[in-house]
């Protein structure tokens, strides 16, 4: 009987729960149809890649939507997402230097907990990628916009650059952004890395002006009322603002890609996460304390600092240089995290989980372009056309999912595999990956109802597509029996 063709229940729950040899994940890194990935990435590139993929949209758009929920609290509720993600990042280093692919989670749950529970991470991580630079893409537009107006007195008009049921017909700014990361990432991986890391310089830069000038109007005032809406206030912040952290786990994206994977991926992963709460946790003080919490609800979200800079000083330059460092510094995450949802895609085509077509590599650029172009459509088109909010919900539960099987993976291969070089190790094991699976539970559950229905529907979309075509391309189901599963 040939393998991928046996019968039974019995049969049927193995091929759903057979897991792809550490060894062999390791040794197929980098290697594509066509061509091999090229190892270029250095440690100070990999970190300012997870920096770039997570210091964005998070801060400059989203701090808007929370400030609301939680009042002056929103820094609370930055270190409370802080937590959840520090647990989980550590689980993200161990796996990183124990198995450095393109992968990323979908590649640990792979080799941990079984191709069914691979490809539902693999699927969320669609949510978390692909998603989630939509989101950061009409953030991006916000800031152009407000860049435009104080400027030149411009604004571009609504049907140009709102989602249907916004006000608007399409996104345009939004669409433009995902082609300029298109054509950067198209040109190689050393190129992409050598702007972002421009970009992300600059994109600090910025956020350290806006601490300058926001607390020249600090008022301690404005945080006499800490928390109006207790602690549950915090915790649904909190869920929201986590969005702001995704994308630390981008380096893990690079594994085939860096020159020292095994060093250097778990170092970028812990570095880019100290970086990135530092930033927001000062940025977050700045912003509610030179402006009323209740005026972020009526001034907008979308360029919320930009009008924190605008009733601070009474000016406009300093919002317009806001604007101008956010419209360049947000389309350093809208490259990064589309890299990563290509080297993800990447991986689930070697696996013969998703079409062939994407890991087909150019010869000439060593980089998958049919993947990328194809990525791009389908993030640009929904950036184009769905609002930010309900983008930043569905990406952040997605996360939160794959963020916890991460987490249940260390467990596992430290009992299965514990013979595996390691290049780090989850400190206080097993209560570190623990509690990141709880922390991400306690957020999951703060999200509203209808983002878990979304959620639930997607999933099913996600094992329908595995059920008709992943499971039966597998390679594990295809290749003799005994060489791949484990």
């Amino acid at each position: 009987m040939t393998p991928g063709t046996e019968t039974g229940p019995a049969s049927f729950a193995r091929s759903l729960l057979r897991t792809k040899p550490v060894d062999r994940i390791v040794a197929e890194g980098g290697q594509g149809e066509g061509g091999e990935l090229k190892r270029t990435m250095s440690l100070l590139q990999l970190t300012l890649f997870s920096v770039g993929a997570t210091l964005g949209t998070g801060i400059f758009v989203v701090l808007g939507e929370a400030v609301p929920l939680a009042g002056p609290a929103v820094v609370l509720a930055f270190v409370l997402a802080a937590v959840t993600a520090l647990f989980s990042a550590l689980s993200y280093a161990e796996l990183a230097g124990t198995i450095p692919v393109s992968g990323s989670s979908y590649s640990y749950s792979y080799a941990t907990l079984g191709e069914l529970v691979a490809w539902v991470c693999g699927w969320c991580l669609l949510l978390e990628y692909a998603v989630s630079v939509s989101a950061v893409a009409v953030g991006w537009g916000a800031y152009l916009s407000a860049f435009f107006d104080d400027a030149a007195g411009f604004t571009i008009p609504a049907a140009l650059s709102g989602p249907p049921g916004e006000g608007g017909v399409v996104n345009v700014p939004a669409v433009v952004v995902v082609v300029f990361a298109t054509l950067l990432l198209l040109r190689g991986t050393s190129e992409s890395a050598t702007a972002n890391t421009i970009m992300v310089f600059l994109k600090v830069g910025v956020l350290l002006f806006f601490c300058a000038v926001a607390f020249t109007a600090f008022d301690s005032g404005n945080l006499s009322s800490f928390a109006p809406m207790g602690w549950a206030g915090i915790s649904a912040a909190g869920s929201k603002v986590f969005f702001s952290y995704i994308g630390f786990d981008a380096a893990s994206t690079a594994g085939e890609e860096a020159k020292n994977p095994r060093r250097d991926l778990p170092l970028a992963i812990v570095l880019s996460l100290a970086i990135v709460t530092a930033v927001y946790v000062l940025v977050g003080l700045a912003a509610v304390g030179a402006m009323h919490w209740e005026r972020f609800e009526l001034s907008g979200t979308e360029a919320s600092l930009a009008q924190v800079l605008d009733e601070a000083t009474g000016r406009t330059w300093p919002s317009m240089i806001l604007s101008l460092g956010a419209v360049i510094a947000i389309a350093s995450v809208v490259l990064t995290v589309m890299y990563g949802q290509t080297r993800i895609l990447f991986a689930m085509s070697r696996d013969g989980l998703v079409p062939p077509v994407f890991q087909r590599v150019s010869p000439r650029r060593r980089v998958p372009v049919a993947n990328t172009i194809i990525v791009a459509v389908f993030i640009g088109t929904l950036a184009a056309v769905i609002p930010l909010g309900r983008l930043v919900d569905a990406t952040s539960i997605g996360t939160l999912f794959a963020f916890a099987l991460v987490n249940v993976g260390v467990i596992v291969l430290r009992r299965t595999r514990p013979d595996l070089p390691r290049g780090f190790r989850a400190p206080l094991y097993p209560v570190t990956p623990l509690a990141g699976v709880a922390f991400c539970l306690y957020l999951m559950v703060g999200l509203g109802g209808v983002t878990w229905t979304v959620f639930a529907l997607w999933c099913l979309v996600g094992l329908a597509a595995y059920f008709l075509y992943g499971r039966r391309h597998s390679r594990l189901a295809t290749e003799p029996s005994g060489k791949g599963a484990a």
